[in-house]
């Protein structure tokens, strides 16, 4: 999937689906969650690997350029041997937290009584 040209078909301009689309998808929430956990200060790639472990290098490395795509991550490079990578969130992501700590905070509330409707769903 070319994760840089994301628009509906039936709907090309409707800005929700368009934005949800690319923020929705298993890992760009947890990505800016995570580089929000780090403070103000950048993360590395490997850092950011460590803090989420089954997330694969091609994924985050794919997922990392969708989120810098669209204003939410910068990407620094310094010109060292190895080369240094880093990223941090940009003030539009800054903006995004509270609702994505809002969805946390309604997740933490609600889990339990979500999964026993799973369960329950499950026996019919």
């Amino acid at each position: 999937m070319y994760r840089t040209t994301i628009e509906d078909a039936v709907f090309p301009n409707c800005p929700i689906r368009n934005i949800l689309a690319r923020l929705c998808d298993k890992w760009s929430l947890l990505v800016i969650y995570t580089l929000d956990k780090a403070g103000k200060e950048a993360v590395r790639f490997k850092e950011l690997q460590r803090e989420i472990p089954d997330i694969s290098q091609k994924m985050l490395t794919v997922t990392l350029r969708t989120l810098e795509d669209d204003g939410y991550v910068t990407r620094t490079v310094y010109p060292e041997v190895p080369p240094r990578v880093e990223y941090a969130l940009t003030a539009r992501a800054y903006t995004l937290l509270p609702h994505v700590n809002a969805l946390i905070a309604w997740a933490l509330e609600n889990r339990d009584a979500i999964m026993e409707d799973r369960r329950k769903a499950c026996k019919k």
